[in-house]
């Protein structure tokens, strides 16, 4: 089976693609979200750079997960829609598909009679867009699918009464089926980068281009043209609503993985739309933090090539130098507590959350969650790792893969 379809925003990279095409799930969804564009002036900037730092060797154009620097597909189109999950949604049989907008599932139903071994799902609680509270069943071999991401699928098992017994007991939760690690190994990949000011107006540009380096660090940029205004005390003319064009150059970095991970909790015993509280622990484990090391030095020393030399100021002395919006790298980038502090004090998120009801843990390898029948959990939830780059399309293909498994248990025959 296939290991990850990877997708940087918004590139599309394939890693083991061969295994996925044999089932004809990365073709529907290769086809479904993936376009290739012409590379806009700064991508192509971009590109040269990497390749001038020494993130080799030169890839070309590919969806393969290679070492080197490459330019890739897109999930926008030549007309800068962005396509997504509903392309494959639309390729279904939508007269057997009903589906329920702004709606909240609050629990899963659950029955142990029908003297089955295990605990099974027979429906869903939820509460639409008014508020009033409707029950969904499933039927013959039907099963409760749930695909709420990281954070939801976790939340909603716990309020239905699957999780660590100490956790639901402390929220007065009935306890359904005891598995402590719900919730737990949250992670999430982080991100670090720069935004450099350019001289000259930049085209603005989505990603398009990434440098994978041999310890896997993933190093993207983008290019914005953003509006900029002075404070009125500094303006030249206080009363003009026209601000500035300042163009940016935001260049970032992340890694697979990582190994660092956190958890999750209820905040509220019955509300699914009460938050829960996440933490995901980055650079919790060193190995983390000393891969942020690494990346944030390319970045530094894709600043000395030749291609980024047109984002420099000059000054009234004839200096050249970069200007930064926000936090610059260290001067000293051998330093390894500085370079550390620069990765702790900048460090975000690509919210690319996965974790929480890990396959092995939670789900089996089939992703039913373990001790219960017809249940499932399908998203980024199950994922032990995620590459450095946007996992979406993956988890189209997992989805697709998943159903047309499904299909073939219920076709066959007892």
């Amino acid at each position: 089976m296939y290991k990850y379809l990877q997708w940087c925003p918004f590139v599309v990279c394939w890693e083991n693609r061969a295994n996925a095409i044999s089932s004809g799930v990365s073709e529907a969804t290769e086809d479904s979200i993936v376009f290739r564009s012409n590379l806009s002036s700064f991508q192509s900037i971009f590109r040269k750079a990497l390749l001038q730092a020494g993130v080799g060797p030169d890839n070309g154009f590919t969806l393969q997960h290679l070492v080197g620097t490459k330019s890739s597909g897109s999930t926008f189109d030549e007309l800068g829609r962005r396509h997504g999950a509903v392309e494959l949604l639309n390729r279904g049989v939508l007269k057997n598909l009903r589906v329920a907008v702004e709606a909240y599932v609050e629990k899963i139903i659950f029955s142990s009679s029908n003297n089955a071994s295990r605990l099974s799902a027979t429906g869903v609680v939820y509460t639409d867009s008014k508020g009033r509270t409707h029950r969904a069943y499933i039927r013959d071999k039907g099963e409760v699918i749930l695909s709420a991401g990281a954070i939801g699928s976790p939340q909603l098992l716990l309020l239905s009464g699957i999780g660590s017994v100490d956790h639901l007991f402390s929220l007065r939760i009935p306890i359904v089926h005891t598995n402590p690690h719900v919730g737990n190994f949250m992670a999430d990949n982080p991100r670090n980068g720069i935004d450099v000011v350019s001289p000259s107006a930049l085209d603005p540009s989505i990603g398009q281009v990434v440098g994978i380096t041999s310890d896997f660090n993933y190093i993207q940029a983008v290019s914005a043209n953003l509006p900029f205004s002075f404070p009125q005390p500094f303006g030249l003319f206080p009363n003009s609503t026209s601000p500035l064009q300042l163009s940016v150059a935001t260049i970032v970095e992340k890694f697979s993985g990582p190994k660092s991970t956190g958890s999750l909790r209820l905040l509220s015993s019955a509300e699914v739309k009460v938050s829960p509280a996440v933490r995901f622990n980055y650079f919790s484990e060193a190995v983390d933090l000393g891969r942020c090391v690494k990346g944030m030095r390319k970045i530094g020393d894709l600043l000395k090539t030749e291609s980024l030399e047109k984002l420099k100021f000059e000054d009234l002395e004839g200096a050249e130098g970069f200007q930064f919006l926000g936090p610059s790298l260290p001067k000293n980038q051998s330093d390894d507590a500085s370079m550390e502090t620069f990765c702790r004090s900048t460090v975000t998120s690509y919210w690319h959350y996965h974790g929480g009801c890990l396959v092995g843990k939670v789900v089996d390898g089939d992703y039913r969650v373990k001790g219960t029948n017809s249940l499932r959990v399908v998203d980024g939830s199950t994922f032990n790792a995620s590459p450095g780059t946007n996992p979406q399309a993956t988890l189209m293909m997992i989805g697709r893969y998943t159903g047309l498994k499904i299909l073939q248990e219920r076709r066959a025959p007892k």
